[in-house]
């Protein structure tokens, strides 16, 4: 069985620029001297490359720009997309599961291109098979994707890529991925209940959420879907049928709720099965809440959350969303949702506020 061995790297840093002033004063001159630092900061996938207030406000009418033209094969179209990512120049990439493919919006295009599969659900080096969620590695030009219907992470070239290479196969039902500023890779097991992280030449993975079985104890996940990583390798994960998002520090043995886990339901301490979920600079959650058709913000330490997007019933018109899936920001804090049964990607845009 292959490993993974892939040099992963960063998507996205930032830069901060530390200017230091030294002064040197003789009788007859005084001299100053500027010494600039500059440090590269990793930013996690999918989330913004800026800080965000906490009371933020993004406008309510999304904008299409990915799919909207019915479900279908078409460039145009997309058929129930699933996991989305957005690249530094805001290019989209969405696991789109029932055409067993991964399409390449590029900004503002009105139509898109198949990047990977898209040559029926089958198990061939050049096939997917329900692929559910979809990430880039920079370092290697490649995308990674989670071929859910075949049990496997797939890497493909990212550049006229004609099949991928399996580089992670021992899972039961792998779900969302992501990966760490040091190239290791995070996958949700929806089968196993469990998040696993697979360094560079592991073959089996290391549980670092869940895997004690299904259940609702705090050491336990139930049909885990997506997964976030911050920059202290807090893993956070929808824990779907718990209908809450859990946090597992590095190298606890249990998790924290951090958002939902008041059973079912459409109230603002609720859930109605989590899906995407994202984590900015200051801890704040972004969840999308499948069954209540809305995005939802639970700010750090937070006793309930408030609906930032959706959230207007089950629809199809630019202020509605209808089982949204997905969730990814770009770096100017601006948001993406996969609306699943719409067939489409929202694009939120973060209002802009002068002070």
């Amino acid at each position: 069985m292959p490993s993974y061995n892939s040099n992963l790297c960063p998507l996205i840093t930032m830069t901060n620029t530390t200017i230091t002033s030294t002064t040197t004063t003789t009788p007859r001159t005084t001299t100053t001297l500027r010494t600039t630092t500059t440090t590269q900061q990793w930013v996690p996938l999918r989330a913004p490359a800026v800080d965000i207030h906490p009371n933020a406000k993004w406008i309510q009418n999304g904008l299409t720009v990915a799919g909207g033209n019915e479900s279908g094969n078409g460039l145009n179209q997309l058929n129930s997309p699933w996991g989305l990512y957005v690249d530094y120049d805001q290019t989209i990439y969405v696991a789109e599961e029932s055409n067993h493919r991964i399409m390449e919006w590029k900004y503002g295009a009105t139509s898109g291109q198949v990047v990977a599969g898209g040559n029926g659900p089958e198990n061939g080096a050049h096939q997917f098979n329900h692929p559910f969620d979809v990430i880039v590695d920079k370092e290697r030009d490649s995308l990674i994707i989670s071929d859910r219907g075949n049990k496997r992470v797939v890497r493909w070239p990212r550049r006229n890529g004609a099949s991928g290479e399996t580089i992670i196969s021992n899972f039961s039902d792998c779900w969302g991925l992501t990966m760490d500023e040091n190239g290791s890779l995070y996958v949700a097991d929806y089968g196993r209940n469990d998040v696993r992280r697979y360094r560079t030449g592991d073959t089996e993975g290391t549980v670092v959420a869940g895997g004690n079985g299904r259940g609702n104890s705090l050491a336990q996940l139930w049909s885990p879907h997506f997964v976030f990583v911050d920059r202290d390798h807090s893993v956070y994960v929808s824990d779907t049928d718990n209908h809450r998002v859990m946090k597992w520090e590095a190298g606890a043995k249990q998790g924290i709720v951090v958002a939902g886990g008041r059973e079912y339901g459409n109230s603002l301490t609720q859930f109605a099965y989590p899906n995407g979920v994202v984590v900015d600079q200051l801890g704040t959650v972004y969840v999308v809440d499948w069954g209540n058709h809305r995005v939802v913000r639970w700010p750090k330490g937070a006793t309930q959350g408030s609906v930032i997007v959706g959230g207007n019933g089950r629809g199809r018109q630019s202020n509605q969303l209808d089982h949204p899936r997905g969730l990814s920001f770009d770096r100017h804090g601006n948001l993406y949702v996969a609306d699943n049964h719409n067939h489409r990607v929202q694009k939120f845009n973060i209002e802009q506020t002068t002070n």
